[in-house]
């Protein structure tokens, strides 16, 4: 990588979290205008049943999550020789092509199709875009390089994502989605002014990412994400309907309630990409007994204007805290391998997206109740903590059962033919 002046640097950091600006907006602007997108798109089951209807449009953050699970890990591999600027600015085009197509489909399905498509660029690009951050800031900043692109996404949540669903909300949703491929338009001539040439790691091929696959603790570590986020997911999902029809609020409080959750998650992704590199197990547990307490925390208080916009804050807090932490963790376990581990990180964060989108949306439509999700993901925190805890404790034993190194050595010379 070529030297950088400071300013160049930063510029170049810059651009990247701006694409986890977009990133923010085009998952998260769709919890936002859930309601609009159900009375636009399915106006039938709209008329029968308003709650049907909302849980149907679900569907939308599902199947996007869906889209992030396919392409992560499929992207990493076939790209393993690209260059991390190059394969940034390909994935930013794909960006734009699939968000555009999702504002102008004219049905239900062929929205989901757009969204699929937006999708599969997303796990890729925070990896690879994590990656070339860490490169700029130098060695041992794993954590802190994945929060650099992580506070795009938080600062999405703080105002970006309110501004945007505001705006649907005043206009057409549809009008929303276009903005955001805007966001990506621009994303992509930054990166390609800003960033520096990073060459793809060297011996990179597929069968060399795909060889992470091969490792029990990528695959423990990856259910940590997919099974453990899901308590965030499944509240943040389903945060509008909450703060109308629970809280009793007009709907323009529902990008204020969504500004809530990213603040909490603006000021978690920054307390955790230091504590990462500081103490990795640490910052991982800790991070998920804040969500269990958080999230139970939501579905008690949720009902009061206050208990909702306080408890929205500190879930985004504690969900985000962990965030860089798994994302180094999952590089940590997968050596040489470093895209597809950054991309499983992104494909499991998005399973649990898609795991708490839909059970919240199925213990809605069961009639338990917009707070019901809150439950659920207070089981799926908990059930991420013992995991979390499990993976670490695998470690611990593996540690212990390996030679010390003095002694290989010993072992070594002793065996070694004498050249005498």
């Amino acid at each position: 990588m070529e030297n950088l002046t400071a300013s160049r640097r930063w510029a170049a950091l810059l651009a990247l979290a701006l694409g986890g600006f977009g990133l923010g907006l085009t998952e998260f602007v769709a919890v936002g205008l859930l309601p609009d997108m159900a009375h636009d798109l399915l106006p039938s089951l709209y008329a029968q049943s308003s709650a049907d209807a909302v849980a149907k449009a679900g569907w939308v953050i599902t199947v996007y999550a869906l889209g992030v699970v396919a392409g992560a890990p499929t992207i990493a591999a076939l790209t393993a020789r690209v260059s991390r600027r190059r394969l940034v600015l390909g994935l930013l085009g794909l960006f734009v092509v699939g968000t555009v197509a999702s504002a102008l489909a004219p049905t239900f399905e062929l929205v989901l199709a757009g969204r699929f498509i937006a999708a599969l660029a997303h796990g890729a690009y925070f990896g690879a875009a994590g990656l070339l951050a860490s490169a700029m800031l130098g060695p041992g900043s794993e954590g802190k390089g994945f929060a650099v692109v992580l506070s795009g996404l938080t600062a999405a949540n703080v105002f970006g994502v309110p501004l945007i669903t505001s705006l649907g909300q005043s206009t057409d949703w549809r009008v929303a989605y276009l903005a955001v491929a805007g966001v990506f338009a621009l994303t992509l001539l930054a990166v390609l002014v800003t960033v520096p040439h990073v060459a793809a790691a060297p011996g990179g091929s597929p069968r060399a990412e795909l060889r992470a696959f091969r490792s029990s603790q990528v695959w423990l570590v990856a259910l940590v994400a997919a099974v453990g986020f899901g308590g965030f997911f499944a509240v943040n999902s389903y945060i509008a309907p909450v703060t109308t029809h629970v809280t009793g609020l007009s709907s323009a409080a529902v990008p204020w309630a969504l500004a809530s959750v990213g603040l909490g998650m603006t000021v978690g992704n920054a307390l955790g990409g230091m504590a990462a590199d500081r103490n990795l197990r640490r910052s991982i547990l800790l991070g998920f007994g804040g969500m269990i307490v958080t999230v139970a925390l939501f579905g008690i208080v949720a009902r009061n204007p206050v208990g909702l916009f306080v408890s929205a804050f500190l879930v985004g807090a504690a969900s985000l805290f962990m965030g860089p932490a798994l994302q180094a963790r999952l590089i940590t376990v997968a050596p040489g391998a470093q895209l597809m581990g950054a991309a499983v990180n992104q494909s499991a964060t998005n399973i649990a997206n898609s795991v708490g989108a839909a059970l919240g949306g199925a213990v809605i439509a069961a009639g338990w109740g917009y707070l019901s999700p809150a439950w659920i993901g207070v089981v799926l925190a908990a059930l991420g903590l013992i995991l979390a805890a499990l993976s670490f404790r695998l470690d611990r034993r593996r540690a212990a059962a390996a030679p010390p190194v003095q002694e290989n050595r010993h072992a070594m010379a002793a065996t070694a033919p004498s050249s005498k």
